[in-house]
């Protein structure tokens, strides 16, 4: 691969070291004196005035000198066998923090060749929105959720974050708006006229503060959302007389990040919730009345967003929009997002491969590359990704583990920087922070530095993180790493600081 570069060369040449040397022993000048400044450059001192014509001369050899330009050419040496998409360097062992990338700096491109990724800091475009006025409540109340929202989803970023990020924050707002929605009123859901007001109200206010307008497509989020669909109960009286509303409390005012997800407190409790709400419904129902089953699916979904509008009353702003995020990613996690196309090609270039084959490696990372221009994933979806694609080159004749072989890491299923790093969220809720400096960043987790699982049939199952006998596989650890510090946590994060990844 070949590139180029252009650069100043402003070294003083041979002929002026001698123009130099000359004028020095001539009786018109004192002794003079030579030194090297930290550029690189010749700097002439103490020398007295003398024939004008030499210090023009002089003169004009430097004006001449300091504008030449000179092209080189840089010889990049690929490694054979397999390409250099997939390179990616391990990251250092030890304990250290966040690094922050200054935005004002550019950042240096190893692909001479390619054209630099427009990652430069993005700030919102805020204005004054336009309101229907047709929805009666105080926006101001929840200003501290639209702020988030709008943030996690801001425009350059939406896409890119949408399912781990914006649209499980999407989701809580709109669950937490239905419950603080004139709190006066005992009904803790919208009517479809009022619903349709405020979910316009909540779209504009959010563009309005930098988010994308298009989040309802982004997210699969609409007004009815609002409404409680076909749940038959919507007011507080009928729902605390039916639910043992203090059990309900308890298992969701304070939700462990780190058990929910494999030990359910809060989601078994508010399924149960629904459930007896929602039985009004079912009930009407009997197993020679098919159709109604769909309605009573709905109906038990409306029964959910009550639950979680009661939720939002009793709990403060912060406590159920933390409360809410974790349940999100509890459902996020469990699923690989990512879409994939026919690997037919992929599976002919690798059918019958036991060694590192060029040919297959290059039409794997070709395959993977289109797969790195969708999201942002995060490191336990990576790993359900790694595992489903894997399944379907099994199924199409593909036994040996090609990612062994082509070098494929987790973070080569997520979105690129630079073409040359994948960065894997945590897989707890995590938020885009906006700096008034820095623009937009978040966090990425480089603890996932580790070879993509190769399936061990073809047939496809999500992967449980939960068993006690499932782990993720260790970060190396270096040979002379000492004994003392805990070495267990080798978590280490990058702050990306948002610079928008437009090449896709």
């Amino acid at each position: 691969m070949l590139g180029s570069r252009v650069s100043e060369e402003k070294k003083l040449p041979s002929s002026m070291f001698l123009l130099l040397n000359r004028i020095s022993l001539s009786p018109y000048y004192q002794k003079t004196k030579q030194r090297k400044n930290a550029m690189g450059h010749i700097k002439v001192t103490g020398f007295i005035p003398g024939s004008i014509c030499q210090l023009m001369l002089i003169f004009m050899v430097l004006t001449c000198d300091f504008k030449d330009v000179v092209s080189h050419k840089t010889l990049f040496n690929m490694k054979t066998g397999v390409p250099y998409k997939f390179v990616i360097a391990d990251p250092p062992v030890g304990f250290f923090g966040p690094i922050e990338i200054s935005p004002s700096v550019f950042p240096h491109n190893p692909y001479p060749v390619e054209p630099l990724s427009p990652m430069y800091p993005t700030f919102p475009n805020t204005y004054d929105p336009v309101l229907t006025g047709r929805c009666s409540t105080n926006f101001s109340d929840i200003s501290s959720i639209l702020d988030k929202t709008a943030s996690d989803c801001s425009a350059p970023l939406a896409r890119l974050v949408g399912n781990v990020i914006c649209c499980p924050q999407i989701r809580s707002l709109l669950h937490i708006f239905q419950g603080y929605y004139n709190t006066a009123s005992d009904l803790m859901a919208l009517n479809k006229t009022t619903a349709n007001d405020c979910f316009s109200d909540i779209v504009s206010i959010l563009a309005s503060r930098g988010a994308n307008s298009a989040i309802p497509e982004i997210c699969s989020v609409q007004s009815v959302n609002l409404t409680g669909s076909e749940c038959p109960v919507k007011d507080i009286s009928t729902f605390e007389k039916m639910v043992n509303t203090s059990k309900l409390l308890d298992a969701c005012s304070t939700v462990d990040p780190l058990k929910e997800c494999c030990r359910p407190v809060c989601q078994p409790a508010i399924a149960e919730a629904a459930m007896q709400i929602s039985l009004l419904q079912l009930t009407a129902l009997d197993s020679s009345r098919i159709p109604g089953i769909k309605p009573a699916i709905e109906a038990l979904n409306g029964c959910k967003g009550v639950v979680y509008s009661w939720l939002s009353r009793k709990l403060s702003l912060k406590s159920a929009n933390t409360a809410f995020r974790i349940l999100s990613s509890c459902k996020v996690n469990k699923a690989c997002p990512l879409v994939f196309n026919d690997p037919s090609e992929v599976i002919k270039a690798c059918h019958n491969v036991d060694i590192p084959n060029h040919s297959c490696c290059k039409s794997l990372n070709a395959y993977i590359t289109d797969i790195q221009r969708q999201m942002l994933i995060t490191n336990r979806q990576a790993i359900n990704c790694a595992t489903f694609f894997g399944s379907m080159l099994k199924k199409g004749g593909v036994m040996t583990n090609i990612y062994e072989l082509c070098d494929v890491d987790l973070k080569d299923f997520s979105l690129q920087a630079y073409g040359q790093q994948g960065c894997l969220l945590r897989s707890l809720p995590a938020d885009v922070i906006f700096d008034s400096s820095t623009g937009f960043s978040f966090t990425c987790d480089l603890s996932d530095n580790i070879a993509a699982p190769w399936p061990s049939s073809a047939t496809f199952s999500s992967l449980s993180l939960c068993a006690p006998e499932m782990s993720l596989p260790a970060l190396p650890v270096a040979k002379n790493a000492g004994s003392s510090g805990n070495h267990a946590n080798h978590l280490c994060t990058l702050l990306f600081s948002m610079y928008l990844i437009l090449s896709i």
